[in-house]
C-alpha cells in the first residue's frame, strides 16, 4: 500500500505547515498507520502547547495553564496506545516550568 503525504490526506495537508518537524513526522507516522484520530490529538496538543507559550509570553498564566490541562488530557491517551511521545512531552514540561 502507498504511503500517505500531504498529497492525499487532508490531516497531514492540514497541519503540515502548522507544526515543527518532529511532530510532523509523528503524524505522518500515525497516519500511515490508519490512526488520523490520534494524529489529530497529537495536533491539538501540539496546538495547545504553543497557544500556552504565547499565553507565558503575555503573562497570562491561568489560561496557559488551562490550556497545559487541555494538553495533558491529549497526549494521556496517545501514549497509552505506544505511540513515542517524547517531544511531545519534552515541549509540555518545557512550558509546564515556564507557568507560574
Amino acid at each position: 500500500m502507498r504511503s500517505k503525504s500531504s498529497r492525499n490526506n487532508d490531516v497531514l495537508l492540514k497541519h503540515r505547515d502548522k507544526t515543527t518537524p518532529k511532530i510532523y513526522a509523528l503524524l505522518v507516522e500515525l497516519v500511515n498507520e490508519n490512526r488520523e484520530d490520534l494524529a489529530e490529538m497529537v495536533a491539538k496538543a501540539d496546538y495547545l502547547i504553543k497557544y500556552a507559550t504565547v499565553c507565558i509570553k503575555d503573562k497570562d498564566f491561568a489560561e496557559a495553564r488551562e490550556a497545559l490541562e487541555g494538553a495533558a488530557k491529549r497526549i494521556k491517551p496517545v501514549k497509552e496506545f505506544g505511540v513515542n511521545v517524547e517531544y511531545l512531552e519534552y515541549i509540555y514540561e518545557g512550558a509546564k516550568k515556564k507557568c507560574k
